[in-house]
């Protein structure tokens, strides 16, 4: 009866076992570079698209502060200017709180 035959079997399936485990590991850090490589890739074609996106954001504030500022004159000349200032802030409050309910609303359903 060969007995040897037994050991020779277990330490081939442990060896087995082993390179599946190393290549596994490999396989799991090349997925992972994977993932690393195109995420960068993506984040490279976004960055002058959201920069102009800020910049165009920034030119809407300004346009925003400046429509402000218009009404405001054009009040003060019929009302006064500290009156034709408080008005167009509380129009522009309405219109912020009015966007923020809508929002609000947007959220919940």
């Amino acid at each position: 009866m060969d007995t040897g035959g037994g050991d020779h079997d277990q330490a081939s399936i442990g060896d087995l076992f082993g390179r599946l485990i190393d290549q596994g590991k490999g396989y799991a850090r090349a997925e992972v570079g994977l993932a690393k490589a195109i995420a960068t890739a993506k984040v490279d074609t976004l960055k002058l698209p959201v920069a102009l996106f800020a910049a165009a954001l920034l030119f809407v504030i300004a346009g925003v502060v400046t429509f402000c500022v218009t009404i405001a004159l054009a009040l003060a000349t019929l009302i006064g200017p500290l009156a034709g200032g408080l008005i167009a802030t509380v129009i522009a409050f309405a219109i912020a709180g009015g966007l923020g309910f809508v929002a609000t609303k947007k959220l919940g359903s």
